[in-house]
């Protein structure tokens, strides 16, 4: 399971969510086509700032249906949105 937050830089969680099932659809992506979400781990954090989410979101928008389930990848554009427009916030990956 990998869940997600926001988090001032200060480490403050502003939000969170229960996020997604790891598979190995996830964990077999082409790091060439996938760098941002191909750097997921279920048992690591991953940290992505204001100048990485267009990125991030540009892959989640490419990544096949079904491979992060639809609620999950809501959370994440949601939360996405939240770092993007604000100041000093970063979007957490927290695996187990």
């Amino acid at each position: 399971m990998i869940d997600l937050q926001v988090r001032e830089e200060s480490g403050r969680i502003v939000a969170s969510s229960r996020g997604f099932e790891w598979t190995q659809d996830l964990i077999d992506l082409d790091p060439a086509v996938f760098p941002m979400l191909a750097g997921l781990c279920a048992y690591l954090d991953t940290v992505f700032n204001q100048r990485q989410i267009p990125l991030l979101l540009a892959e989640l928008e490419r990544l096949p249906a079904g491979l992060i389930p639809e609620p999950a990848r809501g959370e994440i554009g949601r939360f996405a949105t939240a770092v993007e427009q604000g100041q000093h916030l970063y979007l957490w990956f927290c695996g187990d």
